[in-house]
């Protein structure tokens, strides 16, 4: 028996986007820790564990197909925005793997508030 009650779910993409981007803003969090600069990166770390959140909300609404998906979508957009513009002022490879994720995400995040 499947546990998932649509054959086919029209967020699929998205959600499954936005969960590899909260596992990367999570990794990249515990890598800035580790950083000896982690002082200059206060900003960053506060808005990785932000990011990787509203992605777990933003897969959680759409899994249950919630009628406020594409609002919480656009906030998540702007908000893995921020992040990536974040982890882009960081040249180490874990800041640069979560700054291109997160540019997925926001992509596909925006591309499923245009969609029907």
């Amino acid at each position: 028996m499947n546990t998932a009650t649509m054959s086919i779910n029209k967020y699929q993409q998205c959600i499954d986007e936005c969960n590899k981007c909260a596992q990367k803003c999570y990794e990249c969090f515990k890598a800035c820790l580790n950083e000896p600069d982690v002082q200059n990166r206060k900003n960053c770390i506060s808005v990785l564990i932000e990011c990787a959140q509203m992605c777990q909300m933003s897969a959680s609404l759409m899994s249950m197909d919630s009628c406020s998906v594409k609002e919480h979508c656009r906030i998540c957009a702007n908000i893995c925005d921020k992040c990536a513009q974040e982890c882009g002022m960081f040249k180490e490879q874990h800041c640069q793997i979560c700054m291109q994720e997160c540019k997925k995400c926001a992509d596909e995040c925006r591309n499923m508030v245009t969609c029907n």
